[in-house]
């Protein structure tokens, strides 16, 4: 996919406050009628121009923070901006500065592709004349499905147009919840480089996915939101710093009977005949001194294989700490 420049001349004029990060929270809440309370006082930030990630468990209250942003659940209290437009005071701005992308597939399956983008720009009321339809066909990749009904498009082919259908309007904030769900692995690289072209055109990109692989990879700072609560908000980089275990994988020249003991062993389980897996905190041994103590039990070491934490590592750290703290 080669990616659209987002129109300018079809975007809200900018508030003269100056200029304020492209999503602005502060102490949002819900709670729905039935007393569940899905965000609890969420404040958070979301800077111009980034690529943020927005991770949790299924339930931890990311969908219904989207909702409140596209209009669609109206919040308990606090507040947000969306490119510095009050989503109450000035909700129309608000919702023409976003463009959201939503896990389910929603349009007309009897309107063609052409006709969706056309409907979609007609409802941001986009002048005929600066309307992107063929630049968004092409970007997706859908120019030679233009004239299909979309009831007849594969299921990769209805995802790229939800997406061009959230850019009609040019919008400078692009929200994915979940886009690569359920699509192969070509499908997901194609989006990714979209995304990616998006971004170096100065579009802020959103992003929710299960895929914590593609988070790290591909975003500048990562959220985590769990049973309704902000639990860490980081640059990526410093976020996955936090997880300071460290595993080494241990390949013996004879079967394993019985696993080795060091002190600062965090955990040791077999995951071959001949092969361990010891986990470590770094702040409390290295790599080597590992080894050292697995040879002091004179086992013969064949080969050495090291792997850092990485953010699924982290998520699952703070997330578990969390639900701790939640069930005390």
């Amino acid at each position: 996919m080669t990616a659209t420049a987002p129109l300018a001349a079809n975007r809200p004029a900018q508030p003269a406050s100056g200029q304020p990060p492209a999503i602005a929270i502060r102490e949002l809440s819900k709670t729905y009628s039935g007393g569940k309370r899905a965000l609890d006082n969420v404040t958070l930030d979301i800077p111009r121009g980034s690529v943020f990630g927005l991770l949790g468990p299924n339930g931890a209250g990311k969908s219904t923070l989207i909702n409140i942003l596209a209009g669609m659940v109206k919040k308990t209290s606090g507040s947000a901006e969306i490119w510095g437009f009050d989503i109450d005071r000035d909700p129309r701005n608000a919702k023409r500065s976003i463009g959201i992308v939503p896990q389910e597939i929603m349009f007309d399956p009897f309107f063609t592709p052409r006709e969706t983008l056309e409907n979609q720009a007609g409802f941001y009321g986009v002048p005929k004349d600066q309307r992107i339809t063929e630049e968004l066909l092409r970007a997706v990749r859908l120019e030679d499905k233009a004239e299909a009904y979309a009831r007849t498009l594969s299921g990769g082919m209805k995802r790229r147009l939800m997406v061009a259908k959230a850019m009609v309007h040019s919008p400078p904030i692009i929200v994915l919840d979940e886009p690569t769900a359920g699509v192969d692995i070509e499908l997901r690289q194609q989006l990714w480089d979209y995304v990616r072209s998006l971004n170096a055109e100065g579009v802020t990109v959103v992003l929710t996915t299960h895929y914590l692989e593609e988070a790290e990879e591909l975003c500048d700072r990562i959220a985590i939101i769990n049973h309704g609560k902000l639990i860490a908000d980081k640059p990526t980089r410093e976020l996955v710093a936090m997880g300071r275990e460290k595993t080494v994988v241990v390949t013996l020249g004879q079967d394993v009977d019985a696993l080795p003991q060091g002190r600062s062993f965090e955990k040791v389980e077999a995951i071959g005949e001949r092969q361990i897996a010891i986990t470590f905190d770094m702040d409390k041994a290295t790599a080597g001194e590992v080894i050292t103590a697995v040879q002091a039990g004179h086992y013969d070491i064949v080969d050495v294989v090291t792997r850092e934490a990485d953010l699924e590592d982290v998520f699952l750290k703070l997330t578990r700490e969390n639900n701790a703290d939640a069930a005390a």
